[in-house]
This record gives C-alpha cells, sequence and structure tokens, in this order.
C-alpha cells in the first residue's frame, strides 16, 4: 500500500478515509460495486484456494462487465505477485514511496 499512498490521497482526497482504507475498508460507507471489488480482491489476497464461480457472480452483480472482471482479478494477483517478490527478496519500497516518511521529511 505504501508504494500507492500519494495516488490514494489523491483519489480520495481525505486523509481519515484513506487511513480508514487502509486499515479496514469495511469500516466505511462503500457503494456496492466499490465493496464487492474490494471484498474479490481481499478474498484473491488472503484465501485464493476459496475463490469459486460466485465470486465472480458478485461481481457482476454489482455492476461489473467480465472485461471489468478480469482487470480486477488481473490486478489483484499482480500485485500479490510483485509484493511477494519484492518481500522475499527483502526489497523495500523506494525512499519517499510512504506518505507517513514522505510527510515527516
Amino acid at each position: 500500500m505504501a508504494s500507492h499512498e500519494a495516488d490514494l490521497r489523491a483519489e480520495v482526497q481525505d486523509d481519515t478515509k484513506v487511513k480508514t482504507l487502509q486499515k479496514d475498508y469495511r469500516q466505511l460507507a462503500l457503494d456496492a460495486a466499490t465493496r464487492a471489488m474490494l471484498d474479490f480482491a481481499v478474498k484473491t489476497t488472503t484465501t485464493p484456494d476459496r475463490m469459486c464461480a460466485t465470486d465472480v457472480q458478485r461481481l457482476r452483480e454489482a455492476g461489473f462487465r467480465d472485461e471489468d472482471i478480469v482487470d480486477i482479478a488481473q490486478l489483484a494477483a499482480y500485485f500479490n505477485y510483485s509484493n511477494r517478490l519484492m518481500d522475499s527478496l527483502g526489497i523495500e519500497p523506494d525512499p519517499g514511496m510512504d506518505y507517513s516518511e514522505s510527510a515527516t521529511t
């Protein structure tokens, strides 16, 4: 999250909401599509072996087209891959990528 925090802050423009999104998005009043997308991404991240057709159907019911669903799945999978790769190699985010660090320097 640290490497994309500036983008999130620019999009949301509310520091309290950003912090809550980072901690637990379920605590926010989000639209159904955003919540469904985040639920899908979290499940892809935490319990990928439990993903099933119902998960995709929930995204469709939230208004996502199949093309959108493929994008959501690919982005979640890519970030999981890249974060695990960097973690396994001990790579830290570039200096200044973490808002909390750059805000204090």
